[in-house]
């Protein structure tokens, strides 16, 4: 049971809010901030209303019930006005604690997502340039932009790493549950014996950050520039164009040589390194409020095994919800994304609401 002096905080926030908003002496900077507020508010507060509301009027519904002068008919109507009145609470309720579930500050920010191949080699770079694949095909059908950041390639056409912007609306919610380890089990195409592998690549899904979010200081900044270089090692420019990025106090390291332009590759960088920033001081807010955060979906451990892909069965296993789906061919083409996603969202918000209970 959600408690009231909560839900009747919501309601006394809709009235202070509106009384604000109509006296004419709000500042300019925070009218469009607290009329996004209270037109937030305006679908729950008749909720509130009613749920705040709920047990006068279940009392006056029992006096009717028990009232030993009035006919069976009206006693009839009563009960049955208890019961759906007991219902709808128990829906409004539900309703409440959605509304009330904390909300992502970064959900409606674009992502950096960062993909590299783990063990297993040659096999774990095919499988991090399918996850690349994948990924941007759910962004085309979706009408999202995506843009490579970094890339570095590995033999017969797999890759090592590969960062990039996607841009949309609402993305890092819609990509969040994304970070971990996906282990893929296939028969690689160099194996002549048919036995099936194992393999892995980390996704890490990031908030992009701006300016305002992460303020890095100059003197904070280790910058160093080499000559860039392929797969194999070998160098593919003769400047060097190529820059490696140390936030000193976190001792977080980006590296750049995607351009041809050393101010590109530093500009580049500084926006992923600043989406790092951002993220790590995230993580440690979240360790602060909750030390079961890696038992939380979407905890974005980057060391947490998420997900199988099992080519031979054609399913794909998401281990944190034990939900499975058996279209793997479809969902390698970004067809069946939202499915997952769903369940994954549907999970998070379940165990976010069991903590208000």
């Amino acid at each position: 049971m959600i408690p009231i002096e909560k839900v009747k905080k919501i309601i006394l926030r809709h009235k202070s809010l509106e009384k604000e908003l109509s006296s004419g002496q709000i500042e300019k900077e925070d009218y469009a901030i607290k009329s996004k507020e209270y037109a937030d508010l305006n679908d729950i507060i008749p909720i509130a209303e009613e749920f705040t509301n709920f047990e006068n009027n279940k009392k006056d519904l029992n006096i009717l019930i028990n009232d030993k002068n009035i006919d069976d008919e009206l006693r009839e109507i009563a009960k049955k006005e208890l019961d759906e009145l007991i219902i709808k609470n128990k829906k409004n309720e539900n309703k409440l604690k959605f509304y009330l579930i904390p909300k992502d500050e970064a959900d409606s920010k674009n992502a950096i997502v960062e993909i590299r191949a783990g063990t297993g080699g040659l096999e774990a770079s095919l499988f991090a340039s399918d996850l690349y694949k994948m990924y941007e095909k759910v962004c085309h059908k979706k009408k999202w932009s995506i843009e490579i950041i970094n890339i570095s390639k590995s033999d017969a056409g797999g890759l090592k790493e590969i960062i990039s912007l996607i841009k949309g609306k609402n993305i890092f919610s819609a990509l969040k549950y994304e970070s971990g380890v996906h282990r893929v089990q296939r028969v690689p195409s160099t194996e002549t014996q048919g036995r099936v592998h194992t393999s892995a690549a980390t996704v890490a899904v990031l908030p992009e950050a701006e300016d305002v979010d992460v303020k890095i200081e100059d003197k904070d900044l280790r910058i160093d520039v080499f000559r860039s270089s392929g797969p194999g090692g070998q160098s593919v420019n003769t400047t060097d164009s190529a820059v490696r990025i140390t936030h000193i106090p976190t001792g977080i390291v980006v590296s750049q040589q995607d351009e041809k332009s050393q101010i590109r590759n530093k500009e580049k960088g500084l926006k992923i390194l600043r989406s790092r920033l951002y993220e790590f001081e995230r993580n440690k807010r979240d360790e602060k409020r909750s030390k079961d955060r890696k038992n939380k979906i979407g905890s974005g451990d980057r060391s947490e095994r998420i997900r199988t892909y099992n080519f031979p069965q054609g399913r794909v296993t998401d281990h944190r919800i034990n939900f499975t789906i058996h279209k793997l061919d479809q969902f390698m083409e970004g067809e069946l994304f939202d499915e997952m996603n769903e369940n994954l969202l549907l999970q998070a918000q379940e165990a976010e609401i069991n903590k208000l209970n």
